[in-house]
């Protein structure tokens, strides 16, 4: 009996040391995540940043549906139509062969 009981506080032991790890882990995975939940902001800001001053400087937008994420598809369509640029939305590459866009001369107003 006696071994029977040396060995039931082992095992209890072996308990406690593991729930004391599972919890250390679990606490381990909630910082790992919220770190990588901040690492995908900042980059998400960068990118919508880069986005943001690639479309300012644009006469004209084209996008290739297939090839924008939804989040991004929602900022192409909100900066267009903020900032009044076309935003041309295509399936297929080929539909658009090619694209000018020729600004009309500046027009000089009659003074007196």
């Amino acid at each position: 009996m006696r071994h029977y009981g040396q060995v039931q506080l082992r095992c209890d032991e072996l308990v406690r040391a593991q729930a004391t790890e599972i919890e250390m882990l679990r606490a381990q995975v909630v910082r790992l995540r919220a770190a990588v939940i901040v690492r995908d902001t900042a980059l998400a800001w960068a990118q919508e940043h880069r986005l943001e001053d690639s479309l300012v400087a644009a006469d004209l937008v084209i996008c290739q549906t297939g090839c924008l994420s939804h989040g991004a598809y929602w900022r192409v369509q909100d900066t267009c139509r903020r900032t009044g640029k076309v935003c041309v939305l295509v399936e297929e590459p080929d539909a658009v062969r090619i694209v000018r866009i020729h600004h009309p001369p500046a027009r000089e107003t009659a003074s007196g």
